[in-house]
């Protein structure tokens, strides 16, 4: 019986070399499993919670409560008393296009986890359901800033390069809610859309709408400039919603016509 004790904790000592072999020097310094995990955080609804508040007080996205608690919309009303499931920070982990690779394909850089993103970014890929207008794109040309992290910072949107003058329209149908000048995007318009969501176009030459103008998706509503903080002609686009900006290469049409990525389109643009 002895012996063939042995013999089976020889086996299975090598069966655990061979795993050691197979999944390279980390696994033989592997950390301890940890500990259980934190227990779930809860909200008991007070009369006047909103989801838009409690996205903001809890530092999660408006969307995420929905999900987690099975929500039918964003503008579901709320319960006084019922305790609602807030879920767990986003993964502080994002891509980015770079340049393309000689091939053509284009090269994804990991950011890393230690370049918080501020509050008001949303990195991950939204899930609106049907509560999204059809975007459409909003200028010619391709995108030569990415949405996310940059040297200079964060970049709440991307730079479509275009030659002065190109016209740019309405990514939805909506009413403009902004027609002016501004210290660092220079002459911008903003647009208000159904369900929440805005857009942003700024550094314009022209602005060709006022505000309370009703517009159509496609309708054009500037001329493509450099004014602002800006090094080149380019259309800075922006997507918003209840005060979050998300990624509009997840919510424009594809191809998303990335090209080689410069980073300093916008000069110090803030993002507030």
């Amino acid at each position: 019986m002895r012996a063939r004790a042995i013999r089976d904790g020889r086996r299975l000592g090598l069966a655990a070399l061979g795993m050691i072999v197979a999944l390279g020097p980390a696994a033989a310094h592997a950390e301890p499993v940890a500990g259980p995990r934190a227990p779930q955080r809860t909200h008991e609804v007070k009369a006047g919670d909103t989801l838009t508040a409690l996205a903001k007080k809890y530092d999660v996205t408006v969307s995420a409560l929905v999900k987690a608690n099975r929500l039918p919309s964003t503008n579901a009303p709320l319960k006084v008393g019922r305790r609602l499931v807030i879920p767990g920070p986003e993964p502080m982990v994002a891509q980015r296009a770079a340049a393309p690779t000689p091939t053509g394909a284009v090269r994804q850089v990991t950011v890393s986890a230690t370049a918080r993103a501020p509050a008001r970014l949303v990195l991950a890929v939204p899930d609106f359901d049907q509560a999204m207008p059809p975007f459409v794109w909003p200028a010619e040309g391709p995108v030569i800033s990415t949405f996310g992290h940059r040297k200079s910072g964060w970049h709440g949107g991307i730079d479509i390069k275009a030659p002065p003058g190109t016209l740019v329209q309405a990514a939805a149908a909506g009413i403009v809610v902004v027609s002016g000048v501004e210290a660092r995007y220079g002459l911008v318009v903003k647009i208000e859309h159904r369900d929440g969501f805005v857009t942003v176009y700024a550094h314009n030459d022209v602005n060709l709408v006022e505000p309370g103008d009703r517009v159509k998706a496609g309708e054009i509503i500037a001329l493509v400039g450099r004014t602002g903080r800006a090094t080149t002609d380019h259309l800075h686009f922006e997507i918003r919603r209840e005060g979050h900006a998300y990624n509009p290469l997840y919510l424009l049409p594809l191809p998303p016509r990335i090209a080689q990525v410069e980073e300093e389109m916008d000069q110090g643009l803030p993002h507030e």
